[in-house]
């Protein structure tokens, strides 16, 4: 089950004070929450052919690590391109803020600026057991905490190399003012399947769709987030939605990419080291 990026994020960041209200947040997120029931999808194949998939994907290149490099700006009818970057040399773009510190609801988990790195045209997001922090595992997590927007089209390109640490892509709200939470693939831990999760509502209500996918592979995960609906996609494809009117978020949002690891709540645990790799990020707004 999906949970707050306060779990997540709380402890954060070097130049944002994310302190608004926690306990009671906290508080909401870890007893009021009510689930219902996860629907399971799989995809059949996905094959190359004539005709295109009915949204972005990227096309072919050479040089992006995945094979493909970002849509275009009118890749989205309907839609102006806002943001787009591949993670071009060796930092961390302009606006966006890494992780560091330890969410407020798990003690066990970790966040550290160091586990956040950029090289060879990707992002990488890296856990392992960490020296600096009696050997825990640390994941690594960044958002565009200056960049929100009410509603849009947001496309992340990835892959995971391994299982036992959760790779989170979301929207959260600019305000801190939890929920709404937008979870658009969160992985669990899981190396076969993934999950979406909208959490609405003030006691936190959750509802969630589980896909059964190749989380090794390279995959172009996106969201379209619009007044009437929630539109899941993977490589172009929509595989669930939210059309339920309550559900939807309605407020400024921003994207936050992120590792988290339930160790000490005795969940899946990492193994060996873990990482989330991006090779890039697109993000519309409807016009």
């Amino acid at each position: 089950m999906a949970r707050s990026p306060w779990d997540r994020r709380i402890a954060i960041v070097t130049t944002v004070t994310l302190v608004v209200s926690m306990s009671v947040i906290l508080g909401f997120a870890l007893t009021s929450s009510s689930l219902e029931p996860s629907s399971v999808v799989t995809l059949p194949p996905i094959t190359t052919g004539a005709q295109p998939p009915p949204y972005p994907v990227g096309s072919l290149s050479k040089v992006e690590a995945s094979g493909l490099r970002p849509p275009g700006a009118n890749a989205m009818p309907g839609f102006t391109m806002t943001y787009a970057t591949n993670f071009p040399g060796n930092t961390v773009p302009a606006g966006w803020i890494v992780y560091h510190g330890q969410p407020m609801s798990d003690a066990g988990a970790q966040f550290g600026s160091a586990h956040v790195v950029v090289r060879n045209g990707m992002l990488e997001l890296n856990t392992w057991r960490d020296p600096q922090y009696q050997h825990r595992w640390v994941t690594g997590g960044l958002c565009q905490c200056g960049s929100p927007q009410t509603y849009g089209a947001y496309f992340v390109r990835s892959r995971i190399t391994g299982g036992g640490a959760s790779a989170v892509q979301l929207l959260w709200p600019a305000s801190n003012t939890w929920p709404p939470e937008l979870d658009f693939n969160e992985t669990g831990g899981q190396i076969t399947s993934t999950s979406s999760t909208v959490h609405y509502g003030p006691t936190n209500q959750i509802e969630q769709r589980e896909l059964s996918i190749n989380m090794l592979q390279w995959h172009t995960w996106g969201v379209i987030w619009t007044p009437t609906s929630i539109r899941y996609l993977v490589d172009g494809v929509e595989w669930a939605s939210i059309t339920t009117k309550s559900e939807i978020p309605r407020v400024p949002m921003t994207l936050d990419l992120q590792q988290q690891t339930w160790c000490a709540q005795r969940r899946i645990c990492p193994t060996a080291p873990v990482s989330m790799l991006v090779n890039w990020v697109v993000e519309y707004r409807a016009t």
